[in-house]
């Protein structure tokens, strides 16, 4: 499991762990090293500050996204503390909406900042009625939409097969602030993978595996992968998951017209397990 893992969720997936949305955590004070970091007493003070500088933007395209600039000026220590993401598969994304009271569905700062476009409601926040911004923003009433479970997960389950993967967000570790949606146009991806910098999200608790007897070799799979971890094989007319480079997101699978993509723990995958980054 990844050092989350460990050191926030007692040995269990540490976004499955129910003290990490708890308001307590929300209200608590900030360690003096966290505040140095976060430059925030609170992370209620830091939710209000990211509400302000990445999510209104989005919605208004007033004013330029600011906060995106200072995650990335930041160590991937520093991001580890601030404002860290993991990859998740469907699957753990419809436990974790089954644990919070609240889901906001809002425009995504990220797609603001690579395209221009306002209002790309990319973005699920998970209890942000604690954070006080909803009424007190009247010109962002109508981006925001508040959902039931099942209409969070049927959008999200739509997103899975469009091919953007999930990711699960802290806004001061480990304090879940939302899930994500992401593709090529999200800062973080851009961050780390195409202009390599800050490394500010864990790859998931799994890869993916391709089961031979069942794959024709229909490629189909191939266009889903945002890392880049599948390859095909002509000699064998078959596709393959490179272990090394799978991010675990499994969005391969809802493209699969055979049902011939599983996910497994990473730590069952030897080539994989350990590799988080």
């Amino acid at each position: 499991m990844c050092e989350f893992c460990t050191k926030h969720g007692e040995g269990r997936k540490w976004y499955l762990e129910m003290s990490n949305y708890a308001g307590d955590l929300l209200h608590a004070q900030l360690s003096a090293s966290e505040q140095q970091i976060t430059a925030s007493k609170t992370r209620f003070e830091w939710t209000d500050r990211f509400w302000q500088g990445f999510v209104m933007p989005a919605i208004t395209g007033i004013t330029p996204v600011t906060e995106l600039a200072t995650f990335a000026a930041q160590s991937p220590e520093d991001a580890k503390v601030e404002h860290c993401g993991q990859v998740l598969p469907i699957e753990d994304v419809e436990r974790v909406l089954g644990m919070v009271d609240s889901i906001t569905r809002m425009p995504c700062g990220c797609r603001y900042y690579s395209t221009g476009l306002t209002d790309k409601r990319y973005c699920f926040g998970l209890g942000i009625d604690r954070w006080g911004v909803l009424g007190r923003f009247p010109e962002a009433a109508s981006s925001l939409e508040v959902l039931d479970r099942q209409e969070a997960l049927r959008i999200i389950r739509g997103y899975d097969e469009e091919g953007l993967f999930h990711s699960i967000w802290t806004g001061v570790t480990p304090y879940v602030i939302g899930v994500c949606n992401c593709d090529r146009d999200c800062g973080a991806y851009q961050g780390y993978l195409a202009n390599p910098g800050s490394q500010d999200f864990f790859r998931a608790e799994y890869v993916g595996v391709i089961d031979w007897d069942r794959c024709t070799g229909c490629k189909s799979c191939m266009s889903q992968c945002q890392f880049g971890s599948l390859h095909y094989s002509s000699a064998l007319g078959k596709v393959a998951i490179e272990p090394a480079h799978c991010f675990g997101c499994g969005v391969c699978r809802a493209s699969c017209p055979n049902d011939a993509i599983a996910l497994i723990p990473r730590e069952l995958q030897p080539v994989a397990a350990g590799i988080w980054h």
